[in-house]
């Protein structure tokens, strides 16, 4: 029972992601532009945060250096990719913007062999080539044209951003609670959003009322709750269980935005995400020797996503 709720709570948590693509097409819809989604989408995070670690015990015994880079976490690597996946969303279809950005899990495991952080063997040289090819196929089967150049770059941009988040995090905050963690990278990156919007002649917020609505839900959804229920549910099932789970999420955002706004992907970007997905299960597939070397992380400390 306690490993089952915990499945439940880590795909519970996937779906909340994975929503997230869709509320923030309706924001836009209402008249909301992307920094003032992101400024709203991380304060009221941040606050609701913040709230539950004090009120979980998270908050006592931070030193000096966690905070800050906390902090730095978050006003540098977490509000960049955030902010390029978003800005991808304004000119590209969510179910491509998912399935791109889930090239991540294959480029921390690329990155963490480069620098030397994990070594080369069969499982991670099938999962990046299942990911090469799957990226491959999902790019080439929007046909000729049907792609946005500079939306592209900024979706692969966003998961280069995260993959960098992700190998930057697991060594500097080491021993720091999950749940201050996600507060102090939330706060972050609402003072990077909310300096850009003082420096834009902003935050502009004459948006219609159906807007609060949808960034409500972005910021509660698929961000305070997303996250909380992923740290409940991996807390129960473990990190590679919880990973493999995870890849709900960009089925979840295909779906739905089939249903809300009639995207279709053709059948070869479908074989190019499912592709894409594999690389997770492949990578957190258990192996006779799991108790001697934990899996690689394929999602950082907080939980978060985009």
């Amino acid at each position: 029972m306690h490993r089952r709720m915990g499945s439940l709570l880590c795909l519970l948590s996937a779906a909340a992601f994975g929503c997230m693509a869709i509320f923030g097409k309706y924001a836009y819809d209402a008249g909301v532009d992307v920094g003032a989604l992101l400024l709203v989408r991380f304060g009221i995070a941040a606050a609701v945060l913040a709230a539950v670690a004090a009120a979980a015990g998270a908050l006592r015994g931070l030193g000096r250096r966690a905070v800050l880079t906390g902090l730095a976490m978050g006003a540098i690597g977490y509000a960049t990719q955030a902010g390029l996946f978003f800005l991808a969303l304004e000119r590209m279809d969510a179910s491509l913007l998912s399935l791109l950005l889930y090239t991540y899990p294959a480029l921390v495991t690329a990155a963490a062999i480069v620098i030397g952080r994990e070594r080369v063997n069969g499982r991670r040289l099938v999962a990046l080539g299942l990911a090469s090819a799957g990226t491959v196929l999902v790019l080439a089967g929007a046909g000729t044209g049907a792609l946005d150049p500079v939306a592209t770059v900024l979706a692969l941009g966003a998961a280069v951003a995260y993959t960098a988040y992700i190998l930057t995090g697991d060594r500097v905050v080491a021993g720091v609670p999950p749940l201050a963690l996600a507060g102090l990278v939330t706060a972050g990156a609402t003072g990077t959003f909310l300096v850009v919007a003082l420096a834009t002649g902003g935050p502009h917020l004459g948006f219609e009322a159906a807007g609060w609505g949808w960034l409500a839900a972005i910021a509660l959804v698929s961000t305070v709750f997303a996250i909380i229920a992923f740290f409940a549910g991996l807390a129960r099932v473990g990190p590679s269980t919880a990973s493999i789970l995870s890849t709900l999420e960009p089925v979840v955002t295909v779906t739905l935005a089939a249903i809300a706004f009639g995207e279709r992907l053709t059948a070869v970007q479908v074989a190019g995400g499912v592709l894409v997905l594999a690389t997770v299960v492949v990578l957190n597939a258990p192996r006779r020797d799991t108790w001697l070397r934990a899996p690689l992380r394929t999602r950082p400390a907080t939980g978060a996503k985009s």
